[in-house]
């Protein structure tokens, strides 16, 4: 009779899978905790202490390690040194593996990693080793041992054994299964041990949320994952989806800087991004406030925007919202009356998230490159030092205006350039290979903005991400009237831009403190 080795942390849908093994005939081997409980519901099976006539030691840490466990897994079938030597030692062999680990992830998902580096016990002691060797070594003999690590494959398994049908290919996906299993729980642990931001051997535990319809492109098959050691719970990736057709990749990206620029204002905001660049952003009295003004800096690119807003969303907003076409609306919440009214429209994506001001520290973020990855902290600072390098300081004003400028400046690809009124873009220049052609642009922007909403009575200020190497963009930016600029310096030629701002009476702050956005 074939035997089956079950050993499971979680134990949901074990009980049904070990009658329909001992059903078809199978004998069960089984560690204390599973042969309890299986025993509770009248399963026959040997404890594993009973094969290798040592009993479980330290708490349960060294259960399975032995000999008598290990040859009875790894002992190739049709090699006869192999089996003389399970003769010889009085070994059985072991057909199936049946494992689930310690629940790392769980824990760790509810202690927060030390930074002292005073690791919490729990932690510790949810690192499991016996699971993770039982799941390898069945793996590597994969051609003899069927191994599953899974309770969604009990009844795949349970099928096919019944059906007689050829288990080889089944074998050899559920070994491969089971290394990317134990590969993703090596990766947790060591990613959460690791205090060194940049270590010389980097794993990343990714876990797929779900296929996506396709990529960028329709020609282009694609997959959404989730960091397993990065569990922040105001993430996009973590929102609940209230309504709509499924999230396309580019919607998670559009999605994410719409998300991550909304986090940088406490005060009603609302961010409408198009091609994963801001085409308005405002603070207003209240959502609906700030929907108008960010709506108005750019009507035609908002057509099949993605939209976010850091409070509820209200009906008189969602009212508002629907006369157009939007792909998505990522909030903080929506009133019922709301939720009424933007559902009439089939295919829009409604997405409900919890925002959180808490600061990111020590988070890196990663882009692929061919044959490798670029690795960078992300980039969750704003100013480094503010310096009024002309003679006219920002008036208080001009100074809000600035700041909110510059929150929005770090989210537009660069080279960027953007123009605000109160707390309103008007002009939003992006990802252009020059810096006066975003400014251009942003001008353009700025001339088909309708404006009507008592923002074209206050100063018109600028951002700009990076330093100007020419004083052009001051020269052109007070052709349109611009009173204030902020940029970070650091130029070799700043002292030009200085005069001609100077010259102009236009106030220029800088921080110090660069934002590119590529």
């Amino acid at each position: 009779m074939p035997t089956a080795l079950i050993s499971v942390s979680c134990k949901t849908g074990v009980i049904e899978f070990a009658k329909e093994l001992k059903t078809i005939g199978w004998n069960i081997i089984s560690s204390g905790g599973t042969a309890k409980v299986l025993r509770e519901h009248s399963i026959e099976c040997k404890e594993i202490s009973d094969i290798t006539n040592f009993p479980e030691i330290l708490d349960g840490r060294v259960k399975t390690l032995n000999p008598k466990i290990y040859g009875g897994i790894l002992a190739i079938r049709n090699n006869r040194e192999h089996l003389n030597q399970l003769k010889k030692y009085v070994i059985d062999t072991i057909d199936m593996v049946v494992v689930n680990l310690y629940p790392f992830e769980s824990v760790i998902n509810n202690i927060e990693k030390p930074q002292d580096k005073n690791i919490n016990q729990e932690v510790i002691e949810n690192i499991d080793i016996g699971g993770v060797s039982l799941l390898r070594a069945a793996s590597k003999n994969y051609k003899d041992v069927l191994v599953i690590c899974d309770k969604n494959d009990y009844s795949l398994v349970i099928d096919s054994l019944k059906n007689s049908s050829s288990l080889y290919s089944l074998k050899l996906i559920l070994a491969a299964k089971a290394f990317r299993h134990t590969a993703y729980y090596d990766s947790l642990i060591s990613t959460y041990l690791t205090y060194e931001k940049f270590p010389d051997q980097l794993t990343i535990p990714l876990k797929k949320v779900s296929n996506l319809r396709y990529g960028e492109n329709p020609h282009q098959c694609a997959a959404v994952y989730s960091n397993g050691t990065e569990k922040n719970k105001s993430a996009v990736i973590s929102a609940k989806q209230l309504h709509g057709k499924e999230l396309s990749y580019n919607n998670y990206l559009d999605l994410e800087s719409a998300w991550r620029l909304v986090h940088e204002f406490g005060k009603p905001a609302c961010v409408i991004i198009k091609h994963n660049n801001p085409c308005g952003c405002a603070q207003g009295r209240d959502l609906q406030d700030a929907y108008l003004k960010a709506f108005s800096c750019d009507p035609m690119s908002a057509f099949g925007s993605i939209i976010a807003f850091n409070r509820s969303v209200d009906s008189i907003l969602a009212q508002e919202v629907s006369r157009l076409f939007v792909e998505c609306i990522i909030a903080c919440d929506y009133s019922k009356e709301a939720l009424d009214i933007l559902t009439q429209k089939k295919n829009i994506r409604l997405l409900k998230q919890d925002i959180s001001y808490k600061k990111e520290n020590d988070v890196v973020e990663y882009r692929a490159i061919s044959s490798g990855m670029l690795v960078q902290d992300k980039d969750n600072s704003l100013i480094s030092e503010i310096k009024v390098m002309t003679k006219r300081s920002p008036t208080e004003e001009e100074n809000s205006s600035l700041e909110f400028a510059w929150k929005v400046a770090k989210h537009v690809k660069s080279n960027a350039i953007v123009l605000v009124r109160g707390l309103q873009t008007v002009g939003i220049g992006a990802g252009q290979m020059s810096r006066i052609d975003s400014l251009k642009i942003a001008v353009e922007k700025m001339r088909e903005v309708k404006h009507g909403l008592d923002e074209n009575k206050k100063p018109l200020v600028l951002a700009s991400d990076a330093f100007f190497p020419f004083p052009d963009v001051v020269e052109e930016a007070f052709k349109v009237n611009v009173t204030a600029i902020v940029q970070p310096g650091g130029s070799i030629k700043d002292n030009d831009s200085i005069k001609a701002a100077n010259y102009r009476n236009i106030a220029m702050i800088l921080t110090g403190m660069r934002h590119f956005k590529h």
